[in-house]
Formats: C-alpha cells, structure tokens, sequence
C-alpha cells in the first residue's frame, strides 16, 4: 500500500498542477489577454486605435453597446451615442474616438480622435462630413459620462436586464455567460458608481456643452487627487492637425506645453490610461500623423478678389500675432491684454503645478496667440467658445450674441461658424449663455475697429486659411 502511494503521489501532483494551469491559462484568456489594436492605414487607427484607455476604464464592449437601448430616457435624444454627437461611419463597430480591444473580453476605450473629430453639413439634410483633427464640435463629453453613470444607477443595471440585450448583438458560451453574468455586469456597475464619485467635482460647476472639456480640473482632482476648489475650466477643444508647422508653439490653450509628444501622452492620461498601458509606438504613430494631416480647406465658394483685398487686412491687423512666422504667433500673450474670461487660466494652479512632476506643466499669465489654420471649422471662437461666428468676433463686445446654442453642424456660410440660433439650433444644441460664470464672451477687441467692408474682406481671407 506505501508503494501504491509513492506511485501514485507524483501522478495526482502532476494531475494537481495541469488543472491548475488549464484553470489559469482559462481565466488570463478570458480576463487578461491583451490583443493590441493595430491599423494599417494611418487614419484608422487615429480613428480606432487604442491609446491605453481601456485596461484602468474600459467598459466591456458588449455592455456598453447595449445601454443605449436599455436606458433611452436618460439620453438627450433619439439616436443612441449619436445623441451625445458621436459620429458613427456606415459598417463600423464604434464610433469614430471609440475603441474595440480585447484584453481578456472585448473593451470599450475612448482616443484623440473622439474629442478631435469634426463634421459639418450643408443643410439639415445632408449626411454629416468628417474632418479629422478638427476639434469635435459635436461631441457632449459631460453628457457622455453622466449617461453611463445614470445607467449605472438604474437598479436594473443588472445580468438579468442586460444579458438578453446582448444576445441581440452578440451569443456566449456558457462560461462567457457566467462571467458576465457574475462578474463583469457587477464590476462594471460598482466601477461606474466609483468613477462617478471621482467627476463629482462637475456637479458644482457650469456645464460644459458639446465641443467644450473642464481637462485640467479632471487632471488636477482625479490624477493628481489635489484639493477640489473652485475653478472653472471649462474650454473649447483644439485641433489636431498641422502640427509640423506649429514647432516650438505653446500648446494649450494657457500655453502649459511645449513638447508636442509630452502633450500625446498628457491626453492619454487624462482620458483614462496609465504610464503602464500607454502604448508608446501607437502614440508614436499618431504623432506622426498629426505633424502631416492638414487642415481642411474651406468647402464652399470664396470671392477670390475679395479675399486678396481681406489679405492685406489680415497682414497689417493680425498677422504678427496669427500669421506663421508673425512674431507672437504661439507665443503667450498677457491676460490683461487680451481681455478675455481669465477662468480657464486660473485653474492650473501653482499647487498643480507642484504637484504635477509626471506632467511639468507650469502655470502661465496668458493665452497662446493661435494660428488660424482651418479657422473656419473652429467656431465658436475664443477659448470658452463663447462667440459663434468670425462676424461676432469682430464686433465689440455689447454687440455679440449674449445667448447663443452650440452642438448643432449645419453651418452658416455668410456668418462663418455653425448655425447657433433658430428653432432648429434651439432644439438640437445646448443652450450657451455669455452671462454664466467663464462663459464672458468679452475681450479681443483687435479688428472691431475695422469698417463694415473692411471687416467683410477680412473674413473672407480667413475663410483661405
């Protein structure tokens, strides 16, 4: 009998350890298993591919897809995401700034391209056009984030609620049932209530509207885990493209970056990923398509004769601060000077600055004095967003437009900027009132001096750029 058991001790070890393996191997398949998201085409993957998103913040692919149709009053409209001005392509998985990766189980993940993809229309009828790296006018950030954690709320946030939704899309196999069943759809629950405590800090400041983030605030409150005070930081998003002619510029909107690659992994960061899920020749990739994408040429018909008159205009009013090689072209330009709402400056605070040693980023006294490639696709202007168009922008303040709607992309030709007022921009946009805290549309004052023809010369020129 001791025989016996000698004999059979090594066997039942042995035994022991490959259930073990199999058991391990099963759960890194279905849990840890990275595939890496890779494009071929350039554009793609600024499209589709991962920037790290997905590993610390990624909701399963199959949950997050069918929320839309479990939970449609807690979106602003009909249309799914497209609600929240996501932009879906026909044949495509996601949304364009949407990731698909597996790592373990399919994951939704955010990239660049959600906050810096833009579209326009002709007329309420036709289908939208995409330009890539254009700031995504559209796109409800805030309202994107408070739609999951409403979902996460709802007490039918549940296996029982949610599998069947999926079966529409997608048919596990049993083990895939129990662990979305018993783990996923719980974690996700408990891990959308925990990130919704990390964006309390929102619920106290003006909403931010499509086309508009509070980044640094999210970086100083859920990154740095600083004190929330009472800043407001609410700013128009930028774009992407052109970037092999904005060498040594500042970047940001208060001029915090000079490094274009420092800036890549910044908004990474501050989308969700982490210094160990950052995949670095991916972000390589997509800085190298940045420096070559250029800005979209004006799609609609320019008065040539009139914009060589408008070009003179621009060199002896605008070019030294907005022309490449003007002499504070990207360069910080004083507060005080510019005059426009200061909130957004304020809220990199010298404690941020402190603290922020994986960032360096450094609080400045100013705005960054832009160029105005593909300024026509950028309304509405300044870097609150607060003037609706180019013809608003070169009147005085007290003759601006005080209550305006943004988020709709039918543009208007002759104002140059996206309708912003009618029934239609009234029920499609977001209500934006210059009398709300950081929203002050005064300041910038340059070339409100000008005559009518002047200024309408001007802005036909500026359509060129």
């Amino acid at each position: 009998m001791d025989t016996l058991k000698l004999k059979l001790g090594p066997t039942i070890a042995a035994i022991a350890l490959i259930i073990l393996l199999l058991v391990g191997y099963v759960g890194w398949y279905h849990l840890w298993r990275e595939v890496p998201t890779y494009y071929e085409s350039p554009e793609e993957q600024f499209k589709y591919g991962s920037i790290g998103t997905e590993n610390a913040e990624g909701i399963p692919y199959w949950i997050w897809l069918v929320l839309p149709r479990l939970f449609p009053e807690k979106l602003p409209g009909t249309g799914g995401y497209t609600s929240l001005g996501l932009t879906w392509e026909e044949g495509k998985e996601t949304p364009v700034g949407i990731v698909k990766k597996t790592i373990g189980f399919p994951r939704q993940g955010t990239n660049c391209a959600v906050c810096h993809n833009a579209t326009y229309r002709q007329t309420p009828k036709d289908k939208p056009t995409i330009l890539l790296g254009g700031p995504a006018n559209k796109f409800d950030a805030q309202g994107y984030l408070q739609f999951l954690f409403a979902c996460a709320n709802d007490p039918r946030f549940t296996a029982d609620y949610i599998l069947p939704a999926i079966t529409y899309n997608h048919q596990f196999s049993w083990l895939e049932q129990q662990i979305y069943r018993y783990l996923l759809i719980p974690q996700t629950k408990k891990a959308l209530l925990q990130q919704q405590q990390s964006y309390a800090w929102m619920n106290f400041r003006p909403n931010w509207g499509p086309g508009r983030l509070d980044l640094f605030n999210s970086v100083k409150f859920r990154t740095l885990d600083l004190p929330i005070d009472n800043t407001i930081g609410n700013s128009d998003l930028m774009p992407l493209w052109n970037q092999k002619q904005h060498q040594d510029f500042s970047l940001y909107w208060d001029g915090l970056e000079t490094s274009l690659k420092a800036a890549i992994h910044q908004g990474a960061i501050g989308d969700g990923a982490t210094q160990k899920s950052i995949p670095l020749n991916d972000l390589q990739r997509l800085e190298d398509y940045i420096q070559q994408l250029n800005p979209p040429k004006y799609p609609f018909a320019i008065d040539q004769t009139l914009a060589q008159q408008g070009s003179k205009i621009f060199d002896n009013n605008c070019a030294s601060c907005h022309a490449f090689g003007g002499a504070r072209t990207g360069k910080v330009i004083p507060v005080e000077e510019v005059g426009t709402d200061r909130h957004r400056l304020d809220v990199w605070t010298q404690g941020a600055g402190d603290a922020s040693s994986q960032f360096d980023l450094q609080r400045t006294d100013g705005y960054v004095s832009v160029s105005l490639d593909g300024l026509w696709l950028r309304a509405p202007y300044l870097h609150n967003g607060s003037v609706p168009y180019l013809t608003d922008l070169l009147e005085l303040p007290e003759n601006r437009a005080k209550v305006f709607y943004r988020g709709y992309d039918v543009y208007d030709q002759n104002k140059v900027g996206f309708v912003a007022q009618g029934d239609e921009a009234k029920q499609v946009g977001f209500k934006y009132d210059t009398g709300v805290t950081a929203n002050s549309h005064q300041g910038h004052l340059y070339g409100t001096e000008l005559s009518a023809d002047e200024k309408q010369a001007l802005i036909e020129y500026l359509k060129t750029l």
